[in-house]
C-alpha cells in the first residue's frame, strides 16, 4: 500500500487539502497552516489524489554558542487517523526534511507531544518547559521597577537587541522579518514595551496580550520577556504587577521565561507560584561535521577529545576526535576508539548545553570516562538552553 504513497510539494489544491487534513487531525483549526504558508517548504502525502499526511518546514538559523546555525523548524505535521500505524510519519519527516537540508540545515528542531516517537528518530529534549501563573498582587509586592522608564513600542532597533539577548542562549531563533507580523495576526492585541535607565538606550523588551481564561475570567499573556540583567527583569516584573486592579493573573506562556530562577526567588509568597509542565522543545542534529564547525565556542576552550556517536538503536556507531581551539570547532573522522559514548539525541542535548553536569549526563546515559565527560560537558556550558519561540 505504501508504494502508492507520493510525496510532493503542495500546489494550491493539496495546500487546501492538507488544511483540512490538519483540522480533522488536530481537532480544531491550525491558524500556522495558512499563516506560515508563504514561508513555509509544504509537503503532503498524497495517494490517488488524496492528501492522507503533511508538514511545515522552516529554514531559520538558531543560535548555539552565539553563532546562527542552519536549522530545519518542522511545524504542524500530521497523519489522517485512519492511516495511523504505518510508520508514514517516519517517511513524512525524512522527506520534509530532505529539501531544508539541501539549503544548509544542519540542526532540526520540532515541538511534538509524541517524545518517544521524535526520541527514536534522534531527537532530544535539551531542557524542561514550563508556563508559569502567578497573582498580579504578588508581582506588585515582589518587584521594584528601580528608576528604569517603560516606553510603549518596539525598541527603536528590535533586531539589534533581541539578537544580543538571543545569543547568550542556546536555541533561541533568529528571528526572519515577517516574524513580528505574523505575531501581531496571531495575537491581535499583542502589545510591546521596553525598559532603559533614563538617557540610556533600551536594556529590556515585553510582550503581552490580554484574553479571557474560561475559570479564572480576563488575564495578561506574557509573550517576548527579554532582559539583560536581573535589575530589567525586577522593573518588568513590577510594571505587570500593575495590572493588579484589572487583572487577577499574569500568565507566563510555555518558553515565556527562560530556564532561570529570577521569578520564584523574589515572590514573597511562591506558594502562590504555579507551573504546568509542557512537551518540550526537541533537537536533531543532521550534520554532525557541520554543526560542530558552525557552532560558536569560546576562544579559550582548548579540547582533543575522541568520542563515538551511535544510533539511537544501537545498530551503526560512528568514531570522531573532537578539536575545539582558537573559538573554532571540528570532528574528524577517525579509527580511535572513543574515550565516551553518545547516542545522536545524547549529542543533540550536549551541543544546546543541556547537560549542567558529569552526574546528570550520566544519569541520562553518557557513558564514558568521567573526566572525559566533565571536559566535554565544559564546552557547552557557558549558554543555557532556551527556545523561547514555539511554533
Amino acid at each position: 500500500m505504501s508504494d502508492s504513497i507520493r510525496i510532493m510539494k503542495a500546489d494550491d489544491e493539496l495546500w487546501q487539502q492538507y488544511s483540512s487534513l490538519s483540522t480533522r487531525s488536530y481537532g480544531h483549526p491550525v491558524s500556522d497552516v495558512a499563516r506560515l504558508r508563504p514561508y513555509a517548504d509544504i509537503r503532503v502525502a498524497v495517494r490517488d489524489g488524496r492528501v492522507i499526511a503533511g508538514g511545515l518546514g522552516l529554514l531559520g538559523r538558531q543560535f548555539f554558542g552565539g553563532a546562527p546555525v542552519p536549522s530545519a523548524l518542522l511545524s504542524a505535521g500530521c497523519v489522517a487517523p485512519e492511516e495511523r500505524g504505518t510508520h508514514l510519519s517516519v517517511r513524512m519527516v525524512t522527506e520534509r526534511l530532505r529539501p531544508l537540508r539541501d539549503q544548509g540545515a544542519v540542526v532540526s528542531t520540532l515541538w511534538t507531544s509524541s517524545n518517544g516517537y521524535a526520541r527514536r528518530l534522534g531527537w532530544e529534549a535539551p531542557t524542561p518547559v514550563f508556563s508559569w501563573t502567578v497573582p498580579t498582587d504578588e508581582l506588585r509586592r515582589g518587584f521594584d521597577e528601580a528608576g528604569f522608564e517603560i516606553s510603549h513600542g518596539s525598541p527603536r532597533q528590535p533586531s539589534l537587541m533581541y539578537e544580543d539577548l538571543a545569543s547568550r542562549w542556546n536555541g533561541p531563533w533568529q528571528r526572519p522579518s515577517w516574524w513580528e507580523r505574523w505575531q501581531q495576526e496571531k495575537h491581535p492585541s499583542l502589545t510591546n514595551y521596553q525598559f532603559n535607565r533614563p538617557g540610556q538606550q533600551p536594556t529590556g523588551m515585553l510582550s503581552v496580550a490580554f484574553e479571557d481564561h474560561p475559570a479564572e475570567g480576563p488575564r495578561l499573556v506574557v509573550h517576548d520577556f527579554w532582559a539583560t540583567s536581573g535589575e530589567e527583569a525586577a522593573a518588568m516584573f513590577a510594571f505587570l504587577g500593575r495590572h493588579n486592579s484589572r487583572i487577577s493573573s499574569v500568565a507566563f506562556q510555555r518558553t515565556g521565561l527562560p530556564p532561570a530562577p529570577m521569578l520564584l526567588h523574589q515572590l514573597r509568597r511562591s506558594g502562590s507560584l504555579a507551573a504546568r509542565a509542557w512537551h518540550p522543545w526537541m533537537l536533531r542534529v543532521l550534520d554532525l561535521r557541520q554543526a560542530v564547525q558552525l557552532r560558536g565556542w569560546a576562544d579559550e576552550t582548548d579540547l582533543t577529545l575522541p568520542i563515538e556517536v551511535v544510533t539511537e538503536d544501537g545498530a551503526a556507531t560512528e568514531r570522531f576526535t573532537l578539536r575545539i581551539a582558537d573559538g573554532k570547532g571540528e570532528l574528524t573522522p577517525t579509527t580511535r576508539e572513543g574515550r565516551l559514548t553518545l547516542t545522536r539525541g545524547q549529542f543533540a542535548v550536549w551541543y544546546a548545553g543541556g547537560y549542567r553536569s558529569a552526574a546528570a549526563a550520566t544519569l541520562a546515559g553518557l557513558n564514558g570516562d568521567p573526566r572525559s565527560i566533565a571536559q566535554l560537558l565544559h564546552t557547552t556550558a557557558d549558554r543555557e538552553p532556551w527556545l523561547p519561540d514555539h511554533f
